[in-house]
């Protein structure tokens, strides 16, 4: 067994990991990483964002294929399963995996592959994947990053092969013809688009009253209308009381005395943070029920030398969040300021995908902030049109005295790129971050981007109106 000893140890190599990681070994620190699988990268890398987008990319490249007048004259009808699309949307993993392998080597990082668990504050002990030895950590400062993992409740037996949950969908081997998801969130939402655009008959439950609340209500109902036109039906408030599976199709029964049968189930309701296995009792650390740990403002956890950024802290659980807080964090070890987060986006990747930034009309309201509405529909612009992807809007909310930008809500083809438009104007400072610049502003022609021009017009038509 070997003694190492570091100046920063990082649990946990996904995007909070290594950026934390890598901020401090630029900074002259001895750092070391403990990943838990042989290839770094973390569950953003081989069970979630990654492959889950990159599977959305595959199939909106189908639906664009047997959408096309032209493919259709060619009279090809082919019906692609599940697995092949599945396996050419994970050729992408490698290549991830290679890029930030090469992150760890040019800064000198050391890494360790294998389950990390505390012996004291400073200590660490790492149960090697060859199961050849154990080896001994300490570090000055010991950052958990270990990200999350799908909730799974102890009443669902997850060990049937019909019982999927949003890491093990990645390794089905099988097409449903007909599919459950449990869970309207994020994670739901962006299955059920995926799933029904395959071809797939698709139930989404939803445990509440509408889909992803938090999005502004126009949005919100946009999503609904498109994953229905779709063909996802879509049940609200509903919770269930009891799955059961077979070999042949899984039931869920419903409070409300429904019963569904379909092939297959996929649990999309609800993440845990990856905390069971560290021994935080050692330190005197106790996660809260879905395994979070509570940090404060610099990311510190009740022990004074050990932080927690990620996933395992709970929101916003994005994997650009979570790059953020490790540099942050870093900051913060470094003696320095730590750097607040700029408001950050929601990116949804459902189909068609949804982006936004700032305030809602309800909370605008609520707050009675007198605000006037621009929307720029993308069937009426010119490059909606010529891709064919039409579908959506971006729609800016605005200070109607002041003209200062206070939200940005994108639905529709290339949104989490476009918002990020509206984002950085809304973060400029001495009066730059009004709506003006939209319109004083030559875009390119023909571009999504030049929606902001077109809704920025609007806007301020409805004002001049008045």
């Amino acid at each position: 067994m070997s003694q190492y000893t570091f100046d920063v140890l990082i649990i946990g190599s996904g995007p909070a990991g290594e950026s934390a990681a890598m901020a401090s070994a630029k900074a002259g620190k001895r750092v070391a990483v403990i990943e838990g699988r042989a290839l770094v990268g973390g569950n953003c890398a081989h069970k979630g964002t990654i492959p889950s987008k990159s599977l959305r990319h595959m199939v909106k490249q189908i639906i664009q294929f047997k959408t096309s007048t032209l493919f259709r004259e060619i009279g090809e009808t082919w019906r692609l399963t599940y697995p092949r699309v599945l396996a050419s949307a994970s050729a992408v993993i490698p290549k991830q995996v290679e890029l930030h392998t090469d992150f760890y080597i040019r800064n000198r990082v050391k890494l360790f592959s294998g389950f990390a668990h505390f012996i004291d504050a400073h200590t660490v002990a790492i149960d090697l994947l060859d199961g050849a030895r154990e080896e001994v950590v300490t570090a000055d400062k010991v950052i958990i990053a270990t990200g999350s993992r799908p909730y799974q409740p102890a009443d669902i037996d997850f060990t049937q092969a019909r019982i999927y949950d949003s890491d093990s969908v990645l390794e089905m081997q099988h097409t449903p013809r007909h599919l459950i998801i449990y869970g309207a969130g994020v994670i739901g939402c962006e299955y059920a688009s995926i799933f029904s655009g395959l071809g797939v008959k698709v139930d989404l439950i939803n445990n509440r009253d509408r889909l992803l609340s938090f999005l502004d209500d126009e949005i919100s109902d946009a999503l609904s209308y498109h994953l229905r036109d779709n063909g996802v039906r879509v049940r609200h408030s509903e919770t269930y009381e009891k799955i059961e599976a077979n070999e042949h199709s899984v039931t869920v029964k419903l409070q409300s005395g429904k019963r569904i049968t379909a092939d297959a189930i996929l649990w999309c309701n609800g993440r845990s943070g990856n905390t069971d296995n560290l021994n935080l009792e050692a330190i005197g650390l106790e996660p809260d029920h879905r395994g979070n740990l509570k940090v404060n403002e610099q990311y510190q956890t009740d022990v004074d030398n050990v932080y927690a950024v990620g996933d395992v802290v709970g929101w916003p659980s994005l994997a650009s969040a979570s790059f953020d807080q490790g540099r942050a964090l870093a900051a913060v070890i470094l003696g320095k300021e730590c750097t607040k987060m700029s408001e950050v986006p929601t990116g949804i990747y459902t189909l068609p995908e949804i982006s936004s930034v700032g305030k809602t009309e309800s909370e605008l309201t609520e707050a009675k902030v007198p605000y006037e509405v621009g929307r720029c529909l993308f069937k009426n612009t010119a490059r909606g049109q010529i891709s064919g992807e039409d579908a959506g809007m971006l729609k800016l909310l605005f200070h109607v005295d002041t003209g200062e930008l206070l939200g940005v809500h994108c639905f529709g083809a290339e949104a989490a790129e476009i918002v990020h438009i509206g984002q950085a104007i809304m973060s400029q400072a001495n009066g730059g971050n009004t709506i003006n610049f939209f319109l004083n502003t030559t875009f390119n022609y023909p571009t999504m981007a030049e929606a902001y021009r077109l809704a920025a017009l609007d806007g301020t038509n409805r004002i001049n109106r008045r």
